[in-house]
């Protein structure tokens, strides 16, 4: 089946938005504005370790989101990522589609683009690159990108360090719940823990104020470290608003996410944010999410469960949670 690409109707230099990309009214970034310059949680990773435990805490028990410095990721190493990826968006198409998905078909992995069956729903301004990094031994390198050359020896080498700042974030975020550090980490899938890669590339568009490049979610998995390049568009809910999160060359988003929430019994709380589009620039970002298992049994932890503080949600696997959520079922 032919993919119409976003990035093709970009290159058309439309005027005007197709209907399947115009939002409903209510979802219009000209009709649900943004607060621009407040300042999210900024964490350094260089703090003594307490203080770490405290500040990481709060940060997801009162925003879900936090961005942090000093994580010991090379910026010569994050430029490399980000130059791999845009240099993969370059190609011929020809040269992309050899690695189109399907998720139809369930199969996720691959070059993308959000597409819908029903012609009533829309769609988002969005192209991308999906794949699992993460055990070596379920990784498919035959689905990842030949051109450029370096693409895999560059995503190696992120993995390997986004995988050390997760088991830190992870170790922390036990430690903010009254737990042994390892408790969350252990909970998650231990060593099995997946991780994956998701390029999100986001053409300029010719009426941004209508459309979204991701429509608000929160991300099913545990943890989620986003890696944007300067053009804005992020923005999170907060208190019945939405909120612009500013861009710091080099730091790392860290997002809390849904199998987080579940675990924590909803001390941490689980993001909802959305994506904006620009009219003349061309927006990208590289999330890397951790996620437990398909078969991994997740509930709230034990220890966090009482007479005063009943479970407020069911456990499940994380299996049965993706289908609930991919299918829009209650949880």
């Amino acid at each position: 089946m032919e993919v119409m690409r976003v990035q093709d109707l970009a290159k058309e230099s439309i005027h005007e938005l197709p209907a399947q990309f115009v939002r409903p009214a209510h979802e219009r970034p000209e009709n649900s504005q943004a607060i621009e310059g407040v300042k999210m949680p900024l964490i350094s990773m260089s703090q003594p370790h307490d203080v770490l435990v405290d500040e990481i805490s709060k940060a997801c028990c009162e925003w879900g989101l936090f961005l942090i410095t000093d994580h010991g990721i090379s910026p010569s190493l994050i430029q490399e990522l980000q130059e791999v990826g845009q240099e993969f968006f370059k190609l011929p198409n020809e040269e992309k589609e050899r690695y189109a998905n399907d998720p139809s078909t369930g199969k996720f992995e691959g070059y993308g683009t959000k597409m819908t069956k029903n012609l009533d729903a829309k769609v988002e301004w969005i192209d991308y690159f999906f794949h699992l990094t993460y055990p070596t031994a379920k990784v498919n390198y035959d689905i990842w990108p030949k051109k450029p050359s370096s693409y895999r020896k560059v995503t190696d080498e992120y993995n390997s360090e986004i995988l050390r700042v997760i088991n830190k974030l992870l170790e922390l975020l036990s430690e903010g719940l009254g737990l042994d550090g390892k408790v969350l980490k252990s909970s998650l899938g231990g060593e099995d823990i997946e991780m994956e890669m998701k390029i999100n590339m986001y053409p300029p568009c010719p009426q941004p104020e209508l459309a979204l490049g991701v429509e608000p979610h929160t991300d099913m998995s545990a943890l989620t470290a986003l890696l944007p390049n300067d053009v804005p568009g992020l923005q999170i809910f907060k208190d019945g608003k939405w909120f612009a999160v500013n861009y710091l060359p080099d730091a790392l988003l860290v997002h809390v996410g849904d199998q987080i929430e579940v675990l924590s019994n909803g001390k941490y709380k689980s993001v909802l944010h959305r994506s904006l589009v620009n009219r003349e620039r061309t927006r990208m970002s590289w999330a890397m999410f951790s996620a437990p298992p398909h078969e991994k049994m997740i509930g709230p932890l034990p220890e966090l469960v009482d007479d005063k503080n009943p479970a407020k949600y069911s456990t499940k696997t994380f299996a049965e949670f993706r289908h609930r959520k991919f299918n829009k079922l209650p949880q």
